[in-house]
């Protein structure tokens, strides 16, 4: 089946998640290989099989060799121990998930490939780059480029929210969660990537250590009951995807030229993984 044919597919079977940006109506039906609003407005699905809610162009910051070399470490297992403990925060049911800020679509590929409940998995990300290098994947999951702040999704739509290390935009996560949804949100912890961040910055620059307290504080003021599990371990670094592991964060952004190379030139042989993962029942 093609892309484009695969993606329509999708959307005629779950036509009920969409709603129009432009006037906020949900889109009623499918005319051709466009998606259309009571008030005619329309958009449409591209060969990629996928749906772009954007009018205007974005510049991110993880660029085409940045997502590509994310693409094939997480692909070789660098989140897997991540994904094993979001799986068993869900139910056994069947249910509705939406990725937010779901870049090149690995970690979320992978979580649906293990959950074999037939379940409606939508990945979305403001990078045009990011959603390309998704729809390339093997998976049952539909990916879109669309706006955190400006979500195409109708009230009530989704079992669950989830993010991999994305921002957050409560509200709008709160409008599209259906009634006792479930949000999961994964942050970065003190240790993670803590041997590249030390090898990359001195013991007197801010970057050597790292916090995530303001955006574990900010969850907590807008879901206070929230769960809070850590999760850590050791991951052995392929030997040839070590520059790949360099470049796919953007930790490597502010170090001088001579802390890069190195680096490069001193090879780690595992690098430690620590995350909370943030549950809203």
């Amino acid at each position: 089946m093609k892309k484009i044919d695969k993606g329509l597919a999708f959307a005629h079977k779950n036509l009920n998640l969409f709603r129009c940006t432009v006037c906020m109506q949900p889109y009623d039906h499918i005319d051709g290989h466009s998606l259309v609003c009571e008030n005619n407005h329309r958009i449409d699905m591209n060969k990629k099989g996928t749906l772009t809610f954007l009018n205007h162009a974005v510049n991110t910051e993880y660029d085409d060799a940045m997502l590509a070399a994310r693409r094939r470490v997480l692909t070789a297992g660098l989140f897997d121990g991540i994904v094993d403990a979001t799986l068993q925060e869900l139910p056994a049911k069947r249910l509705a998930i939406l990725d937010v800020g779901t870049g090149e679509g690995t970690p979320f590929s992978n979580l649906l490939g293990q959950r074999s409940m037939d379940d409606v998995g939508v990945g979305f990300d403001i990078s045009k780059a990011g959603i390309n290098l998704a729809s390339q994947l093997t998976t049952e999951a539909f990916f879109a480029v669309a706006d955190l702040a400006r979500l195409p999704f109708n009230d009530q739509s989704f079992d669950v929210v989830l993010e991999f290390f994305s921002p957050s935009a409560y509200d709008e996560f709160n409008r599209v969660l259906k009634p006792a949804g479930q949000i999961i949100k994964i942050v970065p912890a003190s240790g993670y990537l803590r041997e590249i961040r030390e090898m990359l910055y001195p013991v007197d620059h801010p970057n050597h250590t790292y916090s995530n307290t303001k955006v574990v504080e900010r969850f907590l003021e807008n879901y206070p009951n929230a769960r809070r599990q850590p999760v850590t371990y050791q991951w052995a670094i392929p030997t040839e995807l070590y520059n790949d592991l360099l470049q796919m964060t953007p930790l490597h952004w502010g170090a001088r030229p001579e802390a890069q190379a190195a680096a490069q030139a001193n090879p780690l042989t595992k690098v430690t993984v620590d995350v909370e993962v943030l549950v809203v029942d």
